[in-house]
């Protein structure tokens, strides 16, 4: 379990999608790189994603492990974001069923866990459906 400083040094990843751009070949990553996978340069500079994207593919997660069991069945979809990387989050504001490929969706912060009733509370991105 992460505690405080390591939520401090990953704070602009989760709240503001930071990621970094490749000043030699403009390749943009997400999570940040320190070297560029594409190019091998390590000349890197933060770039800050839009947080929109669609849907590429996704899952109902009807089982979960105690830390996630409220969110139960939520959906985790893989997003192909508007300049490029494709990451992993959970869906939000949205019922299961009406989850498609293809949807055009938004990041949102929320909550994402906290540690007992009196402790640290997590937050960070999750996606919405974008109208469009």
């Amino acid at each position: 379990m992460m505690g405080i400083p390591g939520n401090w040094r990953l704070r602009k990843q989760r709240y503001q999608l930071a990621g970094t751009r490749c000043q030699n070949c403009n390749q943009i990553h997400f999570p940040p790189r320190q070297v560029c996978p594409a190019c091998k340069n390590r000349q890197l500079e933060d770039f800050r994603l839009s947080g929109r994207g669609t849907v590429y593919s996704y899952t109902i997660i009807y089982q979960s492990t105690p830390k996630f069991e409220f969110f139960v069945p939520y959906v985790v979809a893989l997003i192909d974001l508007e300049e490029g990387p494709r990451i992993t989050a959970q869906l939000t504001d949205v019922d299961p069923d009406q989850v498609e490929i293809g949807m055009p969706v938004e990041m949102v912060l929320r909550k994402i866990s906290e540690q007992g009733e009196r402790g640290l509370i997590h937050y960070g991105y999750k996606f919405r459906p974008r109208i469009r």
